[in-house]
């Protein structure tokens, strides 16, 4: 019972996250229009990339503050590298 309870739950994550996806696309593509393998290609994959790269940054600035990478420049043309 409760596996079965934890796995509903888990699977209604994963349906609001996919519903938060969909709504943060069309809110920046207010007249996009596709089917489901274009929803799924498109809007969904460009959604989990964002989170990833905004993801990435706080990991990247962490790891920075902590003093594990270096970061040579600022803003998009930053490059990291391991501190030396």
């Amino acid at each position: 019972m409760a596996d079965s309870s934890n796995e509903q739950a888990a699977e209604n994550g994963r349906e609001k996250q996919l519903e938060q996806a969909v709504v943060s696309y069309l809110h920046e593509h207010p007249h996009a229009m596709d089917t489901l393998e274009g929803i799924a290609e498109w809007w969904i994959m460009r959604q989990k990339v964002r989170v990833d790269i905004e993801t990435l940054t706080r990991a990247l600035e962490r790891m920075t503050d902590r003093g594990l990478l270096e970061r040579i420049g600022s803003g998009e043309s930053a490059r990291y590298r391991l501190k030396k």
